[in-house]
């Protein structure tokens, strides 16, 4: 009997960086912006400010006092796209290499994105 191999034998290609300003496309929270504050590049998730955000219980320490704490939770990169830095919607993106750098370019309006 043949088991199924659930383990990923490569890493996906993300088009989503740390820093980027993204919009949600899909999902509660659709038509938000935000900054991308970390990557789980394991799970293909993302951590975008001020989407998906959740209330937390958090149990009292030495140092801090306990309570419910709001904090945002992470995001699949399939429901974000990039902002166009011109337009300000979402764009696809395109790689070109220029002086031995690969840019990203946005295919809305053909600018590079930082």
């Amino acid at each position: 009997m043949a088991t199924k191999n659930t383990s990923k034998r490569f890493a996906p290609k993300l088009h989503i960086h740390k820093g980027d300003k993204v919009i949600v496309i899909a999902g509660d929270d659709k038509g938000k912006t935000g900054e991308v504050i970390e990557m789980i590049t394991s799970k293909s998730r993302a951590v975008v400010e001020g989407v998906n955000i959740v209330k937390k219980h958090v149990k009292a320490t030495q140092n801090e006092s306990g309570g419910i704490i709001e904090m945002p939770a992470s995001i699949h990169i399939s429901n974000l796209s990039l902002v166009d830095p011109k337009s300000g919607e979402a764009t696809r993106i395109s790689y070109r290499v220029e002086n031995g750098e690969k840019l990203r370019i946005s295919k809305k309006s053909g600018n590079v994105i930082k």
